[in-house]
């Protein structure tokens, strides 16, 4: 996980955190506990289940932190007598209940982004789904203040964001896998989607009909391909906290784990390998020649308010692109400055005690390497690591090879975000054609679908989003207050924060203005 942590939008399944690096002390087994589990939960008394054939106003695909905002705006207006009536919705969640990177809740982690920027406070600091009520319901608030900090533990922010979903739980239907979003076919501008679905433990498929669908699956694991497809060795880092245990069992053993990666979350996996398995051999493997500090800093942070959308949003490609790529140190491929002076201490104390020779130390960071071949021997991994030529450059001779054997490998590489695309596959034919010129223009603002392909000559459409984070469809195609909503995927056009928890509260109403009207 990066310094500022994926929303998002964002569980490894399907939907979508921050947290500092201090080292961490001991990886609990499968995940952090979560205090919430045994206790009983307030249900909103404005969100109440449909009837199954009814025609919805809103499907939210995905359930994370994301959903769960659009959940809690949308009580939130009710409450406030904003709306007329409370609109019928449903929430699909691949996930057997609701998590949030459980994955990498490690014990001793902290958020690195305030607690006011949780689901409602920069919204409405009056709702009842703030962090400060949350702990004032659960006899912590006096205690919180006491620890004199705006960055609460990682697993205890979990349990807040679970505390907010629980309350939803009758418009919620888990282990539930969307499948496709289609267009209902009818005279005149398409005005009903229909939601397929299928139930993860039985198979069985649904379907759900909407006047609006919101798509926020989060992101989907991004494996390097040179690893064997689904090999039980090679795991994301998304699944670290819960798989681990159970391949390396023996915590006294001699483990050899290679964790590749440059970020935060490839530096605090491969701190706790060491803490869980004091035996343990372990490699960070990062073409990056130095771990980089995050940049947080006051001017640099304000990329995440808010009102930075407003600023992005209407510049050119190039510009959104040039801004985005000036501000990846606040985010992508760094550390926390804490754990990279911690990840120091632990090399140098090695080079004192076994002298200057990397290769004998146990835990080494091959900086400025990359992976140029993976050999799979069964149980154990052949990793074959080598300076490149010259950056990005494949062909050449290699320098400083080494070959080493592994027990594990973790991959800390990201997130891909598009998954949205083959999911409304059925609704491209109403999005607007692009002229070949426009198709050339490569670009990460928008997404080129083909249609037509089984006729002699395929037509290039676009899929693009407005402001509000609309689907831009054909003009009369899709018929006013109804339309399909992109979040967690948009980071090209709204920005940084677009994938993380820092604007959840705000766009969240947002969504609810756009999808609902402006009263709401």
């Amino acid at each position: 996980m990066s310094p500022h942590s994926t929303n998002d939008t964002e569980h490894p399944a399907v939907t979508n955190g921050t947290h500092n690096g201090d080292a961490v002390p001991e990886l609990v087994s499968g995940a952090a506990t979560n205090s919430s589990s045994a206790r009983d939960f307030p249900k909103s008394p404005h969100l109440r289940p449909a009837d199954a054939d009814s025609v919805l106003d809103l499907v939210c695909v995905g359930f994370g932190p994301a959903s769960v905002a659009i959940a809690v705006a949308l009580h939130d207006s009710i409450e406030a007598g904003k709306m007329a009536q409370a609109p019928k919705v449903l929430f699909l969640e691949k996930q057997p209940q609701f998590a949030w990177h459980a994955g990498m809740l490690l014990p001793g982690a902290k958020m690195q982004i305030s607690f006011v920027k949780d689901l409602a406070s920069l919204r409405d600091p009056r709702s009842n789904f703030t962090f400060l009520n949350y702990l004032h319901k659960n006899n912590r608030l006096v205690d919180f203040i006491n620890l004199g900090t705006f960055l609460p533990a990682r697993a205890e922010y979990e349990d807040y964001l679970r505390w907010c979903a629980r309350q939803f739980d009758d418009v919620v239907r888990y282990q539930t896998e969307v499948v496709s979003v289609s267009p209902v076919h009818e005279e005149g501008p398409h005005k009903i989607f229909t939601v397929t679905s299928r139930n993860i433990k039985t198979g069985a498929t649904t379907t759900s009909r909407a006047r609006n669908v919101v798509v926020a699956v989060g992101g989907q694991a991004s494996i390097p391909r040179l690893f064997p497809a689904h090999h039980p060795r090679v795991l994301h880092s998304s699944q670290y906290a819960q798989i681990v245990p159970k391949i390396l069992g023996d915590k006294s053993a001699p483990y050899r784990v290679a964790v590749v990666g440059a970020g935060q979350s490839a530096a605090e996996i491969f701190s706790n390998v060491q803490t869980l398995y004091p035996n343990s051999k372990t490699y960070m493997v990062m073409r990056s020649e130095f771990l980089k500090p995050s940049d947080d800093s006051p001017f640099v942070n304000s990329i995440f308010n808010p009102e930075f959308i407003d600023s992005i949003y209407p510049k050119s490609s190039t510009y959104r692109a040039n801004l985005l790529a000036d501000a990846r140190a606040t985010n992508y491929g760094v550390v926390r400055l804490e754990l990279i002076e911690h990840l120091f201490e632990i090399m140098y104390h090695q080079k004192r005690t076994l002298g200057a020779d990397e290769k004998n130390w146990p835990h080494r960071i091959l900086a400025g390497r990359d992976l140029v071949a993976v050999e799979n021997k069964g149980d154990v991994l052949g990793l074959k690591v080598a300076m490149l030529p010259a950056p990005g450059m494949h062909d050449g001779p290699l320098m400083d090879e080494e070959d080493l054997d592994v027990d594990l490998v973790i991959c800390a590489t990201g997130y891909k975000r598009t998954a949205h695309v083959d999911m409304l596959k059925d609704t491209w034919h109403l999005l607007p054609q692009v002229s070949g010129c426009e198709c050339s223009m490569t670009r990460k603002d928008r997404w080129l679908v083909e249609t037509g392909k089984s006729e002699k000559a395929s037509t290039t459409r676009v899929m693009e989003v407005g402001r509000d984070y609309g689907v831009r469809f054909t003009n009369g195609a899709v018929a006013p207050g109804s339309g399909i909503w992109l979040q967690g995927c948009c980071e090209a056009t709204h920005g940084l924060s677009d994938t993380l928890l820092s604007v959840l509260s705000t766009r969240s109403g947002e969504m609810v203005r756009s999808i609902f009207g402006a009263s709401a």
